[in-house]
């Protein structure tokens, strides 16, 4: 007879199994290291990024921005909710240490996007504010972990928002402006709003403490970026210069653009992007060309801006604008140019712009007049 000794009260399911003390070594582990692995996993969110963003109207950029965003409308509200119930006394579970470094890696995601595809749209003269808030994000990212944490990761949740509205709605709508940036404000707004209602409805009373503070951190950013917009820091997104140059001219054949370009041009010119010294007799016409990438469907103007910088009163004087009409769609940009005859010796630069005077891209160069022309090569453009 086999006797049946009953199991002890508390035994059962207790008894630890390889696989549950792998994963509480794995979670302690996590927790250990939550600093550095939420590092890592912000540089992983800029890996992923640079491997797959090409085009900002393609669905799959689109895509991954939304998952970004879905991430971290549930990670900082669950960590939100657990910490909530850590003060009444709740131990907080052992996976709840991924939840901070999922966050780390969509903003991560979020800021390497935005450096790709605002890094595009203008030049550093331009974008550099953004940059350096970038740089401003990691120290602060490393002050406000374990303070204020809700605070500072639901401000960047809400500049996140923000700057990812700022070009996607242009994709969305095909149109630029204006109107379609206060409407970008008017979707960030929105989806932030719902945000918070779910911040409050998982805590309530933590989110009580804590949002006068998210309110005046997301005020700031959006006066921040309303006042880089109206003041022309911001950059033109959606729009951006694939390609762009001077030469001694630029013609159009069948499926192609071909110039003749200088060919005694220094290493620094050829190599670097220095700007060029264009040896040209008087009155001889620079060409200016540009290939401005815009979203399928979008189509607005574009001005090239012809300056010459004056020794006398050193300031730029403008010596000619010429405008057109480009539509959206193709990989390399829409390629136009424009041209004007040179009498002043100097420095000079075309600035590429929106009709709204938002840089795009900007060609300096150097006129030398001469009575010998120069020796070019012809080129095709891309």
């Amino acid at each position: 007879m086999v006797e049946h000794f009953p199991e002890e009260e508390g035994v059962v399911g207790s008894i630890p199994t390889p696989s549950t003390d792998m994963f509480r070594t794995f979670f302690i582990w996590i927790q250990a290291h939550e600093r550095h692995l939420s590092a890592l996993a912000m540089v992983a969110g800029f890996i992923v990024d640079s491997l797959f963003f090409e085009r900002i109207d393609l669905w799959q950029t689109q895509a991954v921005f939304a998952f970004y965003t879905a991430i971290c409308f549930i990670t900082i509200p669950l960590l939100h909710w657990i910490e909530t119930r850590v003060t009444r006394g709740i131990s907080a579970p052992r996976w709840s240490s991924i939840l901070p470094i999922a966050t780390q890696f969509a903003l991560g995601g979020f800021w390497s996007g935005f450096v790709i595809f605002y890094g595009r749209s203008a030049v550093f003269g331009v974008s550099w504010p953004f940059l350096l808030f970038l740089f401003l994000v990691f120290i602060g990212n490393e002050y406000f972990r374990h303070h204020s944490r809700l605070v500072f990761t639901s401000a960047l949740f809400f500049f996140a928002l923000y700057s990812y509205a700022i070009f996607a709605v242009p994709v969305y709508t095909g149109t630029i402006g204006t109107l379609t940036f206060i409407m970008s404000g008017i979707v960030a707004i929105g989806v932030f709003a719902l945000f918070t209602v779910f911040l409050r409805f998982v805590g309530r009373d933590r989110f009580i403490a804590d949002v006068w503070r998210i309110r005046v951190f997301a005020f700031l950013i959006f006066a921040a970026v309303n006042i880089s917009y109206f003041t022309n820091i911001l950059p033109p997104l959606p729009l951006s210069s694939e390609n762009s140059g001077v030469y001694h001219s630029v013609w159009r054949v069948p499926g192609a653009y071909l110039a003749k370009n200088e060919i005694n041009q220094p290493w620094q010119v050829r190599y670097l992007g220095f700007a060029p010294t264009l040896h040209i007799i008087s009155g001889e016409s620079v060409y200016a060309y540009g290939s401005v990438f815009a979203p399928t469907s979008l189509a607005t103007t574009v001005v090239h801006r012809w300056e010459w910088h004056n020794p006398i009163q050193k300031k730029w004087i403008t010596k000619s604008t010429v405008s057109y009409r480009i539509i959206g769609g193709r990989d390399g940009g829409y390629r136009g140019y424009s041209a004007l005859p040179i009498d002043d010796a100097g420095a000079w630069r075309v600035n590429i712009e929106t009709a709204d005077g938002r840089l795009i891209a900007r060609l300096p160069f150097t006129v030398e007049l001469t009575v010998t022309p120069p020796v070019v090569e012809t080129i095709t453009l891309k």
